[in-house]
């Protein structure tokens, strides 16, 4: 089922797909502080402050996957099958992560500000298992933005049906660009993890993220110049 393309001012009813997917990103976030316990001392306070920065970026990432989604109902209010199907596996995607994605920023974080985590003696990560990790995390990177990619263009698929105009249709083609080019350097982190080795793991496999600022910024101002050439209605949407 399809409904007419909506705008920040339209409100209505919470769908149960939405109110589900909002239930399970809840969950997720449970998970990130599910191991955190109630410090009794303050050495066990200062502890567990440690992996505040951790936390924090966990929580920026899962948020901006939680806003991406919401904008997408806001946006489209699909509920057809291709959507909810996609959503099922979204939101599969999100849970099965949320440890990996802990564990790689408390890593990251540990090593940046010197901490070092108590595993009895064993090492948190070796070399030889860097390459392995980057293909883990941005794994999850590539399943999570071409999910984004295909419900944005399925809802592309269905335009006339949602009654798009022509700069909302615009703005769901660039929403299929943003999503599968950040999707495609998930991918190329792959590619170095998986034939770079262990140094190419570590050294770009993570920092090559960095390619999706300029790659905003780029598509950015394309936008701007291709909603220049469309003539204003008076149904638009904000980008």
């Amino acid at each position: 089922m399809a409904r007419t393309f909506r705008t920040e001012h339209d409100r209505r009813e919470v769908s149960r797909i939405e109110g589900f997917s909002d239930a399970v990103f809840a969950f997720a976030v449970t998970l990130l502080v599910v191991s955190l316990e109630v410090p009794h001392t303050f050495s066990e306070l200062w502890l567990a402050m440690r992996e505040f920065f951790a936390f924090a970026i966990c929580f920026a990432l899962l948020f901006q996957v939680w806003w991406r989604h919401f904008n997408f109902f806001r946006r489209y209010g699909l509920e057809d099958a291709p959507t909810i199907a996609l959503t099922g596996i979204l939101l599969f995607v999100v849970l099965f992560y949320v440890y990996p994605l802990k564990f790689v920023f408390q890593l990251v974080v540990g090593q940046i500000l010197g901490f070092h985590a108590e595993t009895g003696g064993e090492p948190v990560i070796t070399a030889s298992q860097t390459p392995r990790l980057m293909q883990i995390y941005s794994g999850g990177v590539v399943a999570v933005f071409t999910v984004f990619a295909l419900l944005h263009w399925n809802a592309y698929r269905k335009r006339a049906e949602l009654g798009l105009d022509a700069r909302q249709a615009l703005r769901t083609r660039l929403s299929i660009i943003d999503n599968a080019g950040i999707a495609l350097i998930a991918v190329l982190s792959v590619a170095i993890a998986t034939f770079g080795g262990p140094w190419a793991a570590a050294a770009i496999a993570g920092p090559i993220y960095f390619l999706i600022g300029p790659f905003k910024f780029a598509l950015g101002s394309y936008s701007a110049k291709a909603l220049e050439r469309i003539p204003s209605t008076t149904n638009t949407s904000p980008a």
